[in-house]
C-alpha cells in the first residue's frame, strides 16, 4: 500500500495520519482563496518559502509536535470531530455509540490508570517469567501477537503475487525497537549516541517495572544485543522496495524446516490461522539470521526481550511515569517534540486505531456529504484522461508496452470516502475499567480479522485506511486507487473553489496515486495486480534511465542543515509528485478550455494555471524540528515537503512560464529537469 505521508503514501500522510475530517465551515470556505504569499521572497527563487512563509509564521510548530503543517491541521480539525463524537459517546445516550464511548471513557480516566500502576501488564509478565523451555516460546509468541505485542517476527495474510485474487499466509522480518535496522549498525556519533539512549531508556522502563538500576542495566544490554543480531538481518527498506526480492513461494512445510529453533506450526496453531500448504516468505534471510539468533541466545535473555516489548507496547497505557518515559525517548529523543500531546488527543487516536469503521461511520455522518463525492468523480474522469492522453504521446516508450499500460489505467478502480459496509464490531469486548485490556482485546479482534482472510478471495471493497484519515494511497495488489472522506476537504479539496486550487490540490493527490501504479514499484504489477513484468527490455531501461534523474535530484537534497534525502527510497514518491501534478495541469487545462483560458488572469489576479502551482504548494506547508527530519530521512519514502514543493515545480517548464522566472533562477532545472510521466 502506497500513501501520501509517512505511515502512508504522499508524505505527512504512509506518514500515514489516522485522523479525519470537519465539516465545511467559514474557516474552512475562506480557504478555497489563494493563500496569502510572502512577496519578500520570489516565487522563482524559492517557491515554498514564498507560498508557505506565512502559513509557516501564523502557526508556529506546537511543542508536542516534532512536524506540523497543513495536513496535521487538517487531521487536527477532524480530530475535534472525533473528540465531539466520542465525548458524546462516554456520556451515554447515543444512539449505536456505547462501544466507541466505553472505550474512549476508560482511555480519559487516568486517575484510574495512574492508581492502576504496572497491575495491568502484569498477567503479561509473569507469563513470560512462568517460561522453562525454548519449546513453549511460539505458544508465548502467538499470544503476545494477539495482543498487538511485536516480537521475533510477522504473520498475516498477503495477496498472492502470482494470483492476486487469492489470500496467502506470510511470514515476514519484525521484532526491533528503533525505527530502522540502521540505527542499530551504523557507525557514525549520531547513531551511537541514539543506541546509548535507547538502552538507557530500557533501563529507565526496567527500573519502573520494579528491578533494581544494576540488574535492569543488564537486561537493557541483553535486549540491545539481541535486537542488533536481528537488525543485521533484517532487509533494508530500500530493498525492500525491489518487490521480486519480497516474492518468496514456498510451502509451510519447507519453510518450517528451513528455522528449526522455532516451532512455527505449533505458532500458527495457537495463532488460531486457518491451516494452509502454501505461503510466502518475504525475507528468507531474515529467519535464517533469526533462527541462529534464537539458537545462540538464552532463555533468560530471550525472557528479557519479551518483556521489554510488552513494557515497551503497554507503556502508553499504563501509567503516568511509563507514559512519560515512553515519550521522553520515542517522543522527544527521537523525533523532538517538547511536550506529550493532551490525552484527549491520544485517546482520540486510539479510539480510530481500535474501532477506525465504528467510530468512522458516525464521521462520516457529521463530514461528508453527496456533493464532495459528485465533484471528486468529475476529477477523477479528468486524471483518468489526462494520463491516457499521457501514455499515448510519451516518446521514449514503444507501442506494446503502451497498450499494456493502457489497459492498467483503464482497469484501475476508485473508491472515495468511506466503506460500502461497516465493519461488525460485536465480538470485540470493550470495558469501561479496563484501558489495557481494551488495548490488547482491540490488536488480538484485529489480528483474527486479518488472520481469517488467509485461502480466501480478496475483498476489493475493503478499505486499509479509517474514513477520517488523512491521507490516500494506491494498492498495487489490487490496482485501485482510495481516497478517504479524511482528506476530502480544505485545503486538499473544496468542493465549492474554483478549479485551479483544486486540480493543484486533491487533483494532484489523483494523479499521484495513479502514478504509483507506474512508479518503480508500481510498473511490476500488471492490470490484475499479479506481479508481472509487462514491459519490453527496452522500455524497461528507458524508464530506469528517466528514474535515475530523479534518484540523482533528491539524493542531492539536504534536511536539518546535515543529512541528506535517500533519492532511492523516496524514488517511487517523487516520481508519484512529479507525474501526479504535471496531470493535474494537463487535466485543468482541459478543464478550464485550453491554454488561453489556462494563462488568463482573473479578477484575483491570478491565472488557473498559477493557482494550481499555489494549491500544489498551500498542502505541503510545514515546519519540522531537526530531530524528526533525520529520522524522516532515514525510514520515510516521502521526501521533505520543501523538497516535495520546488523538487516538482522545478522539473516543469510550465512552472517558470507562469511566474516568468528566468532559466538562470533556483527554480527553473533547465535541461538538468527530470520527467518520467
Amino acid at each position: 500500500m502506497k500513501g501520501l505521508l509517512a505511515g502512508s503514501c504522499l508524505g505527512a500522510i504512509g506518514l500515514t495520519l489516522t485522523l479525519g475530517l470537519a465539516p465545511l465551515n467559514a474557516a474552512n470556505a475562506a480557504q478555497s482563496k489563494v493563500p496569502e504569499v510572502d512577496n519578500s521572497v520570489s516565487p522563482c527563487q524559492d517557491f515554498f518559502l514564498h507560498a508557505c512563509g506565512p502559513w509557516i509564521k501564523a502557526n508556529p510548530l506546537p511543542p508536542e509536535r516534532s512536524i506540523y503543517g497543513t495536513f496535521h491541521e487538517l487531521a487536527q480539525r477532524n480530530q475535534n470531530t472525533l473528540h465531539d463524537i466520542l465525548e458524546k459517546a462516554a456520556k451515554g445516550g447515543e444512539p449505536g455509540t456505547a462501544k466507541i464511548g466505553a472505550f474512549y471513557a476508560a482511555c480519559m480516566d487516568e486517575t484510574a490508570v495512574d492508581k492502576a500502576g504496572i497491575a495491568p501488564l502484569k498477567p503479561v509478565l509473569s507469563q513470560i517469567d512462568a517460561l522453562k523451555d525454548k519449546k513453549q516460546l511460539a505458544a508465548l509468541v502467538a499470544s503476545l501477537h494477539q495482543s498487538g505485542i511485536d516480537v521475533l517476527f510477522g504473520f498475516g495474510p498477503q495477496q498472492s503475487f502470482a494470483k492476486a485474487e487469492d489470500t496467502i499466509a506470510a511470514f515476514d522480518q519484525g521484532g526491533l525497537g528503533l525505527p530502522d535496522r540502521d540505527y542499530y549498525l551504523n557507525d557514525d556519533e549520531r547513531s551511537a549516541t541514539l543506541r546509548g539512549a535507547y538502552e538507557k531508556h530500557i533501563t529507565a522502563m526496567f527500573t519502573l517495572a520494579g528491578d533494581k538500576p544494576d540488574v535492569a542495566a543488564k537486561k537493557a544490554a541483553a535486549v540491545m544485543a539481541f535486537e542488533t543480531k536481528l537488525a543485521r538481518v533484517t532487509m533494508s527498506k530500500q530493498d525492500r522496495r525491489d518487490t521480486q526480492k519480497l516474492n518468496n513461494p514456498t510451502s509451510f512445510k519447507a519453510f518450517n524446516a528451513s528455522a528449526p529453533a522455532i516451532d512455527f506450526a505449533a505458532y500458527v496453531r495457537d495463532v488460531k490461522a486457518p491451516a494452509f500448504a502454501d505461503m510466502n516468505v518475504n525475507d528468507p534471510a531474515f529467519f535464517t539470521g533469526l533462527n541462529k539468533a534464537f539458537g545462540d541466545t538464552d532463555l533468560a535473555d530471550l525472557k528479557t526481550y519479551f518483556q521489554w516489548h510488552a513494557l515497551r507496547a503497554a507503556a502508553p497505557w499504563l501509567a503516568k511515569p511509563f507514559v512519560d518515559e515512553n515519550f521522553a525517548f520515542y517522543g522527544k529523543t527521537l523525533s523532538g517534540a517538547q511536550e506529550l500531546r493532551p490525552r484527549w488527543k491520544r485517546c482520540t487516536d486510539a479510539a480510530d486505531n481500535a474501532l477506525g469503521e465504528d467510530l468512522g461511520k458516525h464521521f462520516v455522518e457529521t463530514a461528508f456529504g453527496p456533493e464532495h463525492k459528485k465533484r471528486m468523480l468529475v476529477m477523477l474522469d479528468d486524471l483518468r484522461t489526462a494520463y491516457a492522453a499521457d501514455i499515448k504521446e510519451l516518446d521514449w516508450m514503444g507501442p506494446e508496452t503502451k497498450t499494456k499500460a493502457l489497459e492498467k489505467l483503464a482497469a484501475m478502480e476508485q473508491k472515495i470516502g468511506y466503506p460500502e459496509k461497516w465493519r461488525d464490531y460485536t465480538a470485540l469486548t470493550v470495558k469501561k475499567d479496563d484501558l489495557l485490556g481494551n488495548q490488547f482485546r482491540s490488536a488480538g479482534f484485529e489480528n483474527s480479522y486479518h488472520l481469517s482472510k488467509i485461502g480466501k478471495k480478496v475483498d476489493k471493497n475493503e478499505w486499509f485506511m479509517t474514513p477520517p484519515t488523512v491521507n490516500a494511497y494506491y494498492d498495487p495488489s489490487q490496482n485501485n486507487i482510495n481516497f478517504p472522506a479524511g482528506i476530502l476537504q480544505p485545503p486538499f479539496f473544496d468542493f465549492q473553489a474554483d478549479d485551479g486550487l483544486n486540480y493543484g490540490a486533491i487533483g494532484a493527490v489523483i494523479g499521484h496515486e495513479m502514478t504509483h501504479g507506474f512508479d518503480d514499484e508500481g510498473r511490476g504489477f500488471d492490470a490484475k495486480g499479479n506481479l508481472k513484468d509487462w514491459w519490453t527490455a527496452d522500455d524497461a531501461k528507458k524508464f530506469e534511465a528517466k528514474a535515475q534523474c530523479l534518484v540523482d535530484q533528491y539524493g542531492s537534497y539536504q534536511v536539518a542543515g546535515d543529512t541528506n534525502q535517500n533519492g532511492k527510497l523516496t524514488l517511487g514518491e517523487n516520481t508519484a509528485d512529479n507525474g501526479g501534478l504535471r496531470l493535474a495541469l494537463m487535466a485543468l487545462k482541459q478543464r478550464v478550455g485550453g491554454d488561453k483560458a489556462l494563462t488568463t488572469k482573473g479578477a484575483d489576479g491570478y491565472t488557473p494555471e498559477q493557482k494550481l502551482f499555489y494549491g500544489w504548494a498551500s498542502v505541503w506547508c510545514s515546519s519540522a524540528r531537526p530531530e524528526a527530519e533525520r529520522l524522516r530521512a532515514k525510514t520515510d519514502p516521502h521526501s521533505a515537503p520543501r523538497h516535495r514543493v520546488n523538487g516538482t515545480v522545478g522539473n516543469m517548464a510550465e512552472f517558470a512560464q507562469a511566474f516568468n522566472c528566468k532559466p538562470t533562477d533556483p527554480m527553473v532545472r533547465g535541461d538538468k529537469a527530470c520527467k518520467v510521466w
